[in-house]
């Protein structure tokens, strides 16, 4: 178990080195070469870990996304109303890609990198989404605050619908429009669909 330990160990520092230089100097201007040099190990090491330099950013992207996964887990056992909670999920997981994708345009880079070259992990952590919205919406209907459907049916929609509010292109394209509607508005519009 000590090995495991001390390999989990260095891919998290190889993984927080890439994070940081990506961040810095974008990921197109950073190479494997330059995360061994920032770290004091060979290239090859890294290749120990890591097959390339998009092995190393599909790891950063599914770690940034599994946060996001968290905050959406914690909020769907939360013992309040459904409602509340399908309203909670889209304001913070919009909250949570401002914060993190949009402050910083080598990280907006860093996103753009991943949905051109990593669809698998961003389509995976789509489904994941939408099955934690779909279950919120099964308890809602269950406790007869949603009226009867089908509640994987309705989490698509409610996501589709509520795209703009945690697509990060989408986002950055939407904070430059001179918009009348808040984020909380289309929220509380899609919620009023499931009633």
């Amino acid at each position: 178990m000590h090995a495991e330990a001390v390999r989990q160990e260095n891919i998290q520092r190889i993984l927080d080195t890439a994070e940081r230089l990506f961040k810095h100097y974008g990921y197109t201007k950073t190479n494997v070469a330059d995360i061994a040099k920032d770290l004091g190990m060979s290239p090859a090491n890294i290749y120990r870990f890591f097959s390339s330099k998009s092995d190393i950013h599909k790891a950063l992207a599914d770690r940034l996304l599994n946060s996001g996964r968290a905050v959406a887990l914690e909020n769907a056992r939360r013992p309040v109303s459904a409602a509340e909670r399908i309203r909670d999920h889209f304001m913070q997981q919009h909250a949570i890609t401002i914060e993190t994708l949009l402050h910083e345009n080598k990280v907006h880079e860093m996103v753009i990198v991943a949905i051109q070259e990593q669809w698998s992990v961003i389509e995976s952590h789509i489904r994941e989404m939408r099955e934690i919205v779909a279950g919120i919406v099964r308890e809602g209907i269950a406790a007869g605050e949603f009226r009867a459907q089908d509640a994987d049916a309705a989490a698509e929609c409610l996501c589709d619908c509520t795209v703009t509010l945690c697509h990060p292109q989408i986002i950055a394209e939407c904070l430059i429009e001179n918009r009348r509607t808040t984020p909380a508005d289309l929220v509380d519009f899609a919620i009023r669909a499931l009633k």
